[in-house]
């Protein structure tokens, strides 16, 4: 007993200095120090055993070839400067493949996302040969990469070992190479490299109708034959210009055709990339286009302010930079002519998806790569730059972020340059189609672009521009516009030294909408004086103030019709509200001039679902946004055709009002956002729409998420709290039985058995061993600031610590209890009726329990006309869905109430065994029971709100009916409390003084009394541990008590 206890209290000191350590170190700043491993590029030996048979094989090459400047960066520098990414390549129709390829539309029957596979090539110089450079040439170490696949091909590999990978959706090829680079007058100047390759391609198939008929079978071990009679031959231009930037290769096979390892031949296409630079001088094209400047558009005179500054490639250079989302186009919805002339895509050749879109160009998206701009110091007021780009068009259908790093040309590409001057703050430039040779054949469009300033309902792009023809051929094309919408997150990157600002239009109707809506009446006026709604809180200046009220008012939830319909949908609806501009504030945190605060806040918000902005009133007294909308509904022509009060292509005859939830009191109110949205049209017009009325998820603001933080650490030390107090009674228990022997037998194992079960589940499964549902478990879990906080990890480890030692003294206690009755069976081996049995105190508790948890589950799918097995589907953190069995979430939840009532089957034994005796202390029993309640009463006093972000909360709380309800949070501590009563009376009198209490006339509550389970003396038990009636007994008495 002794050693146990000793145990017992060294363990939960050591949680509590733990504990104590790591709070004298909590403020103490913890500056995390993160391991860079780094890999100096090893020294690798590349061979040049074959630069001979290169020569004879590239012999024309070195003819033709010119000598090689004596600058070191001009020939040494070729190997940052002629590598490509994602390049194209085609290969020659006949009768040898080179690659396959396994479509994942044959192996799933609903794949739908990229079905086009992307045929890729990339090239990288993996060694110059310095030691060996000759007059006109010098070696050099490359490797290729050919690959047809749904996504990219990657990053350059690590060495020049050629391997051939294939799955799903991906096939890739890598080809190693040796051979020269040479440099030509040739075609106005060009680079050449001829290199021969070895590799270890696929093998086709006898049959030429189906070469990869093994592909069906096992494609993880593909046949594969190593080749190394590869000729690869790349031409690069010498300079980089407008019309001089392609690089173009052939691959062939220098196999004889009926060798298996033949193939057709390879052509690949690319262009000169970032490192490369770029030689502006094609001022004849633009100004065939853009001459005179500005060109007059639509834009110029628009009413829009437009940016001017010295700063306007780093904010292009942002805004379509690696990660920069695509541009939207705009439908032609202006167009009034033919059809074939309207449906055009600009200057870019359109697919049949493409086509398909009759116009609308739904889902067809535009990016703005490779850009070269250079910006002149500004000459007193007046700066320019000089800007190189390509465009690429993407169909809805295809992968856009890998189609947009390819960097082939083709229909589908437009490459630009033009001039920007700060004057009138245009971008125009020449574009031209496709590969574009030296006379620019192709450069007949003219591309005008603008950053502005002003933003309003019908102004919302942070860019946007046109294509437009230069041609006075009949293959013109109406002019196509695009654009990018505006985040207000993202304009701090966009202007730092330039102020943007939002021009209000509509506030007089959102005005006319809140009286409207907003009668006074006496439910608001008692609304106004108990409930508070987020509004500018007291900052040292107002923008900050009003910064932080735009982001409460920013909404990211699920919303779900309201009322929720019988038949609720399987996946709610994804609702956003960005605020972009707030009163005086556009944006966040900007530095701008601002006049007196008003109690109604202009507001321009985006609901970005349907592309939707709004202007509206926000009224902070009372929590409620009354909102004008203006939809986008720009379509092809022909369908809009005959709306003539759209004003620039939107529909402004909207009205909505989003009620948000309280700051405070959160439990007096359901704290969801409600929205409301309706059409102002006549409901036979074509863009009426039905009035639409949502109810989000619970939401939090911003002081409500900083609180998690705190009210985690306070649930932990709670926990810890409670722990503590738990072992402690232990202990308490343990020292009572030392000195009540005769008392032990009867101390029911069923009842430690349900203790033990409850501190080991947690060990095990490594959940919370209290406040396992109420807890915030699902933020620790979920919340990638609090996995880091260390305090909360400490505390993590503390409980853990403090219900190893809880687990350890409830095992003590029922090894206390058995040695107990061991001893009382060997002292009356012929009356072994006299030891206390457990066989009906299980029973009896098992009968109940699982009586109980039937209840539970019909009375639960009763009230939620569910079949208690059925899947149910919850939506987790990540925005997916999963399921569980409804029986399952019960059953985890009926566990916690058999630990609640834990001393059900010490109630029981008591009445069978017809006690005479106090087998359990008073602090024990009141103390856990006490324990156990705690988060019931904790669960009633707080905030009823289940955070809506975790999956933990959609799956283990129901607030309609579980354990942790308000009901349960009342029924359980009454019957919990009962049972400890019952304990209390049924040990401070003995079972005859109990049964004659509980006897009402004749009728008798309890049975007759039996002296089955009537104690020996102790005395006698005194005796026969002394003078040894029993050996074995007494040696391990002895031995008890050593330990």
């Amino acid at each position: 007993m002794k050693n146990t206890a000793y145990v017992v209290v060294l363990v939960w000191s050591f949680c509590w200095l733990l504990l104590l350590f790591d709070f004298t170190n909590s403020y103490s700043t913890a500056s995390s120090s993160v391991f860079v491993s780094t890999i100096s590029e090893s020294t690798m030996n590349y061979n040049y055993d074959r630069i001979d048979e290169v020569k004879k094989h590239c012999a024309p090459f070195l003819a033709s070839a010119s000598d090689l400047k004596p600058e070191v960066d001009t020939v040494y520098n070729i190997k940052e400067d002629l590598y490509f990414v994602d390049g194209d390549w085609r290969q020659e129709v006949g009768q040898a493949p080179l690659l396959p390829y396994i479509d994942p539309g044959n192996q799933h029957s609903n794949f739908s996302d990229f079905k086009t596979p992307l045929d890729l090539a990339s090239f990288w110089i993996m060694d110059v040969d310095r030691s060996h450079r000759l007059k006109k040439s010098v070696s050099v170490n490359g490797i290729l990469v050919l690959g047809t696949t749904l996504d990219s091909l990657g990053y350059k590999p690590h060495d020049d070992s050629p391997h051939f990978q294939i799955w799903s959706g991906h096939t890739q090829l890598s080809i190693s190479f040796q051979g020269i680079y040479t440099e030509s007058k040739k075609n106005g100047g060009e680079r050449v490299m001829c290199l021969l390759g070895s590799t270890m391609f696929p093998s086709r198939e006898s049959d030429s109708s189906n070469p990869w008929e093994w592909t069906k079978a096992n494609y993880n071990q593909p046949p594969l034959l190593q080749d190394d009679q590869i000729l690869l031959v790349l031409r690069y231009p010498m300079s980089f210009t407008l019309t001089n930037r392609v690089i173009q290769g052939e691959m062939k096979s220098l196999n004889s055709k009926s060798n298996l390892k033949y193939f057709d031949e390879v052509h690949i296409l690319s262009q000169l990339g970032q490192s490369v630079k770029y030689e502006f001088g094609s001022e004849r094209f633009v100004s065939k286009s853009c001459a005179p400047y500005p060109y007059n558009d639509s834009f110029v005179n628009g009413g829009i302010d437009i940016y001017k500054g010295t700063g306007f490639c780093e904010i292009l250079g942002t805004i379509t930079g690696e990660g920069a989302g695509p541009f939207t186009i705009v439908p032609n919805w202006r167009c009034n002519g033919t059809d074939a002339y309207c449906s055009k895509l600009g200057p870019f050749v359109s697919d049949k998806e493409i086509k398909a879109t009759d116009g609308s160009f739904k889902g067809v998206k535009l990016f703005m790569k490779t850009i070269k701009c250079e910006q002149k110091a500004a000459q007193g007021n007046a700066s320019s730059a000089r800007v190189a780009a390509v465009f690429r068009v993407i169909p809805q259908r295809e992968n856009q972020y890998a189609v947009a790093m390819r960097s082939g040309l083709s229909n589908m590409t437009v490459v630009a340059e033009g001039i920007w001057k700060s004057s009138t703050g245009q971008l125009c430039m020449v574009g031209c189609l496709g590969l574009v040779d030296s006379d620019g054949s192709t450069c007949d469009s003219r591309i005008c672009l603008y950053i502005p300033l002003s933003f309003s309902i019908k102004q919302r792009s942070i860019i946007f521009g046109s294509f437009s023809s230069t041609s006075r051929s009949n293959d013109s094309y109406f002019p196509l516009s695009f654009e990018k919408l505006v985040y207000p997150t993202e304009l701090w990157n966009y202007f730092r030294n330039s102020h943007p600002y939002y021009s209000y239009s509509k506030i007089e109707q959102a005005g006319a909408i809140l009286e409207k809506h907003e009668p006074f009446s006496f439910q608001t006026a008692v609304k106004k004086s108990l409930l508070q709604f987020p509004k500018v809180e007291d900052t040292e200046t107002l923008i900050t103030g009003l910064s932080l009220l735009a982001e409460d008012l920013t909404l990211h939830s699920s919303a779900f019709p309201d009322p929720l319909p019988r038949s609720q949908p399987k996946r709610p609806a994804d609702f956003q509200i960005e605020v972009l501009s707030l009163g005086p504030l556009f944006g966040r945190f900007w530095n701008v001039s601002y006049g007196d605060e008003e109690t109604l806040y202009h507001n321009e918000a985006q609901y970005t679902e349907k592309t939707t902005s709004y202007e509206c009133l926000y009224d902070p007294p009372v929590g409620k946004m009354y909102l004008v909308g203006c939809r986008d509904v720009r379509a092809s022509w022909n369908i809009l055709l005959e709306s003539m009060d759209l004003e620039a292509g939107l529909d402004c005859l909207i009205e909505a009002m989003v009620s948000y939830p309280p700051t405070k009191a959160r439990w007096l109110v359901n704290p969801t956002a409600r929205i409301s949205i309706s059409s102002q049209r006549s409901e036979d017009d074509p863009l009426y729409f039905s009035p639409v009325k949502l109810q989000t998820l619970p939401i939090m603001y911003r002081r409500q998420r900083e609180d998690i933080l705190s009210r985690s650490g306070v649930e932990g030390i709670l926990r810890i709290l409670t722990l503590s107090f738990a072992i402690a009674c232990i202990l308490s228990q343990l020292y009572y039985i030392q000195h009540g022997v005769d008392s032990v037998p009867f101390m029911s194992l069923v009842m430690l058995g349900v203790q033990a079960l409850g501190y080991s589940l947690p060990l095990i499964t490594g959940a919370e061993a209290l406040f396992k549902r109420k807890s915030s478990e699902s933020y620790e879990s979920s919340s990638y600031y609090l996995e880091k906080d260390q305090w909360l990890n400490v505390i993590d480890y503390v409980v853990k610590l403090l219900v190893l030692a809880a687990f350890l003294g409830t095992l003590r206690l029922c090894q206390k209890v058995w040695k107990s009755r061991i001893r009382l069976l060997s002292r009356s081996p012929l009356e072994p009726h006299r030891v206390p049995s457990e066989k009906w105190v299980f029973l009896t508790t098992l009968t109940i329990h699982v009586i109980g948890y039937v209840i539970v589950l019909f009375i639960h799918s009763v009230k939620n006309s569910q079949i208690p097995v059925q899947m149910v589907e919850y939506l987790g953190s990540s925005g997916h869905s999963h399921t569980i069995r409804e029986w399952e979430t019960k059953l985890e939840e009926y566990l916690g109430l058999a630990q609640d009532f834990f001393l059900l089957p010490q109630v029981i034994g008591n009445i069978i065994w017809q006690i005479d005796c106090k087998p359990l202390r008073k602090l024990y029993f009141i103390g856990i029971t006490a324990v156990r309640l705690l988060p019931h009463f904790y669960d009633y006093i707080k905030s009823p709100v289940r955070n809506p972000y975790f999956a933990k909360e959609y799956e283990f709380v129901n607030p309609n009916m579980d354990f942790y309800s308000s009901f349960g949070d009342i029924a359980i501590p009454a019957a919990a409390i009962f049972l400890a009563v019952a304990v209390y009376i049924q040990q401070k009198w003995n079972y005859e003084k109990l049964s004659q209490a509980l006897t009402i006339g004749q009728r008798r509550l309890l049975p007759l009394g039996s002296r089955a389970y009537e104690r020996l003396p102790s005395k006698s038990i005194e005796a026969e541990l002394a003078f040894g009636v029993n050996e074995n007994t007494k040696l391990e008495t002895e031995h008890e008590d050593e330990e």
